[in-house]
């Protein structure tokens, strides 16, 4: 078993990579192989994922794998974020390349949605959070703008299951992603007939929900043998990236009604939740707008999606752009030389969804809501990462609220953990330790379920101890709690 190799594909929305995880020893051992740009292709008026060029990268970092460990290499899985899909038409055709869920074609979906099909009987149908970029707003801007394309559909494939069908020929729906689409029922783990018939989604396009950790068997033979991987199998992992995020937190209690810990998987976005054994699904939790997004093993992350580090990574490219550009730590320096908690923003404002100038959004908002203006660099820079850890902070307090139990912990992970100075503002801000890291949870989990599958690992619980005494994970407790509870008040208000 040691020497098994299991490849985690991950691909988040600004790049991909294959990585490698091992068990050695009792520990797990991870590391890169091949790394790839990912983003979004515009054209005209439109974005879209250039999924044919990222299946390339996929392949070549699949052949250095080959090229370094051989036969060794026993499973691959593959990872992506959620909401995006592709369609297959007559013969498996590609229907076009997928959009960007950025893409301003779903832009008033949710209220539009609203006529056809009342708020609280949708979230009742699929307990999710109510955000434009999900997979139903976008087939109902499909429908409405270019109907015989959805006619001419055959197959729904999310994004990882549109790679796990470039790899092996088997056409899936991984569940995990598929609780993103707001199509899929958490309480049946099935399809919502309710809200395909009333929005005329064609029903024969999805497939019964696929589970974290099934064998989809060998690598097709042209892909075999492009690679070199003669013995790999294609295991389904958490596909949603956020589903292996969670399996790789090295948290020491099992899943649970009353949860003591809970997670935030950092990076572009922020999502924030807790890990429990069913869905939650009530007039509170449809009033905070929170979501139930399927997990491994069975649970439920009951989450909220946070605007994330999207603000800050918007900052630095348009700095850039005007001839201002930082290093990630020459950004944390001048938030430090900034004062503190002067304006704050709300993240998940329509403003930050997709700004031509994150800085000078930020600004106007500050001034539109009457707060001071941040000057300078730091000064904005300082006033997104301030509100990011405020809004942690307001998400804690609510699932607290919907689970009636106390959270202790906060266990950070993903590439956010490398930004110390916002693990601090978190600790501070929700007066909770902050456990942060590790750095690669994705692909942790994703190839920790892989070895799970495989027979290596014998459960969740006991991949959970592998990975904490695997990986270092840096603790942050409260050292300026009181100056942020007097500023949270003024954060409410905002929001």
């Amino acid at each position: 078993m040691t020497n098994q190799i299991h490849l985690a594909v991950d691909m988040g929305a600004s790049s991909g990579r294959v990585l490698a995880g091992q068990l050695n020893g009792g520990r797990f051992e991870l590391k890169e192989v091949h790394r790839f740009w990912n983003g979004p292709i515009r054209v005209h008026d439109r974005m879209y994922w250039d999924v044919l060029g990222l299946w390339k990268s996929v392949r070549e970092g699949l052949q250095k794998a080959a090229e370094q460990w051989g036969d060794s290499v026993c499973s691959v899985g593959v990872d992506t974020w959620g909401v995006d899909f592709a369609l297959l038409g007559p013969g498996d055709e590609l229907l076009g390349n997928p959009r960007h869920y950025r893409d301003t074609r779903t832009v008033g979906g949710v209220e539009r949605a609203f006529d056809t099909m009342p708020r609280a009987e949708i979230f009742a149908a699929t307990g999710l959070q109510f955000i434009e970029i999900n997979s139903l707003y976008q087939i109902i801007a499909l429908s409405e703008q270019n109907r015989p394309l959805l006619d001419q559909a055959e197959d729904f494939l999310m994004i990882p299951d549109l790679f796990h069908w470039f790899l092996t020929g088997e056409k899936t729906n991984e569940f995990s992603d598929a609780t993103t689409t707001q199509m899929l029922n958490p309480k049946t783990g099935q399809w919502s007939s309710e809200v395909l018939a009333a929005f005329n989604i064609p029903d024969k396009l999805f497939r019964e929900p696929t589970h974290p950790g099934t064998n989809l068997g060998m690598l097709q033979r042209n892909v075999a043998e492009e690679t070199g991987l003669k013995n790999a199998s294609v295991i389904v992992p958490g596909s949603h990236d956020t589903a292996s995020a969670v399996l790789a937190v090295p948290a020491q209690t099992a899943p649970s009604n009353k949860p003591d810990w809970c997670y935030i998987s950092s990076g572009t976005w922020s999502l924030m939740g807790v890990e429990v054994p069913e869905p939650i699904i009530n007039e509170k939790c449809l009033e905070l707008n929170f979501t139930n997004e399927g997990g491994v093993g069975g649970t439920v992350r009951l989450l909220k999606n946070i605007g994330g580090l999207w603000l800050i990574q918007e900052c630095r490219r348009v700095l850039a752009m005007q001839g201002r550009e930082y290093t990630w730590d020459q950004m944390t320096k001048l938030a430090d030389e900034s004062s503190p908690l002067q304006s704050f923003v709300n993240p998940d404002a329509p403003d930050f969804v997709a700004p031509v100038d994150m800085p000078n959004e930020i600004r106007e908002f500050c001034q539109r809501t009457g707060q001071p203006v941040p000057k300078s660099d730091g000064a904005v820079i300082r006033c997104a990462l301030e509100s990011l850890a405020m809004r942690y902070r307001q998400v804690l307090g609510w699932l607290e609220e919907l689970t009636g139990s106390q959270i202790k912990t906060i266990h950070i992970v993903g590439g956010g953990t490398q930004n110390e100075q916002l693990s601090q503002m978190a600790a501070d801000a929700c007066n909770r330790q902050v456990v942060a890291g590790p750095v690669e949870a994705t692909a942790i989990g994703n190839a920790m379920m892989q070895a799970i599958a495989m027979g290596a690992v014998d459960s969740i619980a006991s991949a959970r101890k592998i990975i904490a005494d695997s990986f270092a994970v840096k603790t942050y407790t409260p050292k300026t709690a009181e100056a942020w509870d007097e500023a949270f008040a003024k954060f409410q208000e905002l929001t």
